[in-house]
């Protein structure tokens, strides 16, 4: 009925234009008498009775807009079923854009969203009630049906105010705001944000609407082999997922969405079931508990890890909070009480909160998701004692009987949830008869006895993974990333330095990282590379949290970066544009090789890894190779005429470097000696004589002179760029220069012979071209240089037989030397004797 007599109010002019307030007062009763002839017809139309009277979806009734008049009892108009030919209806003026979105919503929804028509219609409809009472004299009270209308126009406010508020905080793009109030929730919710096609492919996984706005504000296009397996299994299916693909492939996301995607859906059902049965439905809802909680091994994939799901989960609702040692406790304490629903922690900070009583991570019984992520570095080496114990509070909610119990206050107060288990790596090796133990369940009373978690395997067990579990390993025989391409540069161990200085001095182009296994041969590089001018940035375990994150954060912010770390980088980091990783030592395992490449080539880009192999080295490369089924490995090509510059440089940086170690280790002896005395009251005596201190001074002077004498020598050479050998500094000559500087005078004579063509063969005299010795990245070097390469299927067998050799003459000479003294042993005892 309402949308018949908006339709009779715009037949209103509402009063004209003229100033003339008596003429607006005439042009009021005129519409008035039309308006009422127009009522009395419409009363005598036919009503249907097909949809009963009674509340609409906003619990207001047909009956309260008219309250106090009995003129509508009985139905309301059927729209559908009148003919506009047949009551004079088609000569109506209809908003042209009402008309357009006709199509697109429904009657209800055009009522709900035109309020600002529906006020004026009902704002003259009431005062035309009003004066047909007071000429029927008594008919109705004028009082009650104008305190109802003021009544519903309120309501009418607030909850297109209220509607507004939820559309701005959902919608991001001010484009989809109208500059009108009362047209902001009708373009907000009748209007969807468009995703480009290119993006049509996340649409075929079924994502939430909110979720898909966040992966087209990200600007992945399509998702990875890895994140399109596991979203159906673990999304919609509800699976525990062990989850095995290359580096760089996604795998934070892989876990992220299926998270936030039932996350989300959850949080639909409980606001239905809340439309239905009201406050009974907040039994079902788990809001303020823990609902994710995942482990990474490093404090800086702890990091990472959450910045990726804060960017998925934006405007979401979805709180993420990273727990990790190394800083305030009392922060993350502060940051646990606003009850985010995900935790990313590494297990050490994560254990200390949970022993401590942190109430956040201790009520785990609303916990549905539960993440390992690079689960190999988990068990590796007995590491992570604390893990097992994160994992005995873990509740059991299928089988509650065993072992694992929580308090009754604290289960009662909130829905018990069944949980998912999600284990993910670079590199997992499953046995054959995995789900047959998972179905057992013979391992967990193996393991309650041992208290040891070695292998993934044994982990995922203890964690409460199902058997029905959907195993994804997207893994090849290469395990490497397709796009890096290896290759290795045979040196000597004391010639490691100078091959790594000439790496990143011609081939510096990009961002790199140098991997060493001890952090004395992390410092020992640094200081070399320092003094000869490289503006390098280290890592290690050993360095506080905020060092650590000052160190990446002045790594990400150079174009052509040098990193120096040890293998606590070599796990899930993703920086940006790192184009070259550097073995300077092997790593101990094939999984750490894998993991310490993979820093390159990531999400569809390309890389090079290049190892620094020492004779001691060989065997130990072999092996890897042999894992990965590589055939042959390329060779670095290496400018070997640059090679002597390279070294001069290299020993006057060694030359600096031991003298201000020595200084420097001098200087804290005496301070540490000074120091304790003092704290002790001790004078020290002094035996030095005069001639001694003397001697002493000058020998000091000598010292910094010639350290002095070193700095300017090297600075000379640093501020021109290297010269191969045999290199002329009168004339240019091909012998003895590099391909480098040959290419780039073949390129510019090129050059002048076009300019001199399109000139006319202008003989004018030009001025001198300086040509620079740009660097030039590694992986293109290997592409147009490498030719050379060694091939691994004779070599692992000529070394197997060469260490069993070895072996052999070792025992040999074992057995001899234990012959040698038993012969000494008899022969004291005879000399005793006699």
């Amino acid at each position: 009925m309402s949308k018949l007599l908006k339709s009779t109010a715009s037949m209103s002019p509402g009063g004209g234009e003229s100033s003339s307030m008596a003429a607006k007062k005439k042009n009021k009763r005129s519409h008035k008498r039309k308006r009422e002839e127009e009522l009395e017809r419409l009363d005598s139309l036919p009503w249907s009775s097909t949809i009963p009277i009674g509340e609409d979806d906003e619990g207001e009734t047909f009956s309260t807009l008219f309250a106090g008049s009995d003129e509508l009892d009985g139905g309301f108009l059927s729209l559908e079923e009148i003919d506009e030919a047949d009551y004079n209806l088609a000569d109506f003026p209809v908003d042209e854009s009402v008309k357009g979105k006709k199509g697109l919503k429904s009657k209800k929804q055009a009522h709900e969203n035109n309020d600002s028509d529906e006020e004026e219609a009902v704002d003259e409809i009431t005062e035309d009630k009003a004066g047909e009472e007071e000429e029927s004299k008594g008919e109705g009270d004028l009082e009650s049906p104008k305190k109802k209308e003021k009544k519903y126009k309120n309501k009418k406010k607030k909850e297109r105010k209220k509607r507004v508020k939820e559309a701005v905080e959902v919608q991001e793009s001010p484009d989809a705001v109208s500059c009108d109030e009362e047209n902001k929730a009708e373009e907000l919710d009748g209007e969807e944000e468009e995703i480009p096609p290119e993006f049509s492919a996340w649409s075929l996984m079924r994502l939430h609407p909110f979720l898909m706005k966040s992966i087209y504000h990200l600007g992945f296009k399509e998702p990875t082999k890895i994140q399109k397996a596991c979203f159906t299994v673990a999304a919609f299916q509800g699976k525990d997922v062990i989850g095995a693909a290359e580096t760089g492939s996604g795998k934070t996301l892989a876990f992220g969405l299926p998270i936030l995607q039932r996350l989300l859906d959850e949080r639909e059902k409980v606001g239905k079931l809340y439309a239905l049965k009201g406050e009974e439905a907040q039994k079902y809802s788990a809001d303020g508990y823990l609902r994710a909680l995942i482990i990474t091994p490093t404090r800086e994939l702890a990091l990472q890890v959450t910045e990726h799901l804060k960017n998925a989960a934006k405007n979401l609702g979805v709180r993420v909070v990273p727990i990790v040692g190394g800083m305030s406790s009392a922060k993350q304490e502060r940051l646990l009480k606003g009850k985010p629903e995900i935790v990313v922690g590494t297990p050490g900070r994560l254990w200390e909160l949970m022993s401590a009583g942190e109430k956040h991570l201790v009520e785990l019984q609303c916990l549905s998701f539960f993440v390992l992520d690079e689960a190999d570095r988990m068990v590796e080496g007995g590491h992570f004692r604390e893990l097992q114990s994160i994992i005995d509070m873990l509740p059991v909610t299928d089988k509650p009987s065993e072992g694992k119990t929580q308090s009754s206050d604290t289960v009662s107060d909130a829905p018990k949830k069944k949980r998912q288990t999600f284990v993910f790596s670079a590199t997992i090796a499953l046995s054959s008869d995995f789900r047959k133990k998972l179905k057992r369940g013979s391992s967990k009373s193996k393991q309650s006895s041992s208290g040891e978690v070695n292998s993934i395997e044994v982990l995922s067990e203890r964690a409460g993974m199902r058997d029905s579990v959907a195993i994804v390993d997207l893994t090849t025989a290469a395990i490497l990333a397709p796009k890096i391409e290896e290759s290795f540069i045979r040196c000597e161990e004391e010639d490691k330095d100078a091959y790594l200085y000439y790496l990143l001095s011609v081939h510096g182009q990009g961002r790199t990282i140098v991997f060493c296994t001890s952090v004395a041969a992390l410092r020992h590089i640094c200081a070399l590379l320092k003094i000869l001018g490289v503006d390098v940035c280290k890592l290690n375990a050993d360095m506080k949290q905020q060092a650590r994150l000052k160190a990446m954060d002045r790594f990400r912010s150079s174009e052509n970066g040098v990193l120096v770390a040890t293998d606590v980088v070599a796990r899930g980091i993703d920086i940006k544009n790192v184009r070259t990783i550097i073995h300077y030592q092997l790593p101990h395992s094939a999984e750490v090789y894998v993991h310490r490449s993979g820093r390159t080539a990531r999400a569809f880009a390309d890389g090079c890894s290049i190892a620094l192999i020492a004779p001691n080295d060989t065997s130990k490369f072999y092996t890897l190779c042999k894992s990965f089924s590589k055939e042959s490995v390329k060779i670095f090509p290496l400018d070997s005429s640059l090679m002597p510059d390279v070294r001069k440089r290299l020993s006057l940086a060694r030359q600096i470097d031991q003298i201000e170690r020595k200084g420097s280790r001098e200087r804290v002896d005496r301070t540490w000696l000074e120091k304790h005395a003092e704290l002790m009251e001790l004078e020290l005596d002094e035996d030095e004589s005069e001639e001694e201190k003397v001697d002493n001074v000058r020998q000091r002077k000598a010292t910094s002179a010639q350290l002095k004498k070193l700095k300017e020598e090297l600075s000379s050479l640093l501020s021109r760029p290297m010269q191969p050998k045999k290199f002329s500094d009168r004339y240019f000559a091909g012998c003895g220069m590099s391909p480098l500087l040959q290419n780039q005078l073949a390129e510019l004579t090129n050059q002048k012979q076009q300019q001199q063509v399109a000139t006319g063969g202008d003989k004018k005299r030009r001025k001198l071209v300086v040509v620079s010795q740009n660097c030039i990245e590694p992986l293109q070097a290997l592409r147009d240089g490498s030719k050379e390469v060694m091939s691994m299927k004779g070599q692992s067998a000529d070394k197997r037989r060469d260490i069993a050799t070895l072996r052999k003459k070792r025992k040999e000479e074992k057995i001899g030397r234990r012959d040698q003294r038993r012969d000494q042993k008899k022969k004291r005892k005879l000399m005793a004797s006699s």
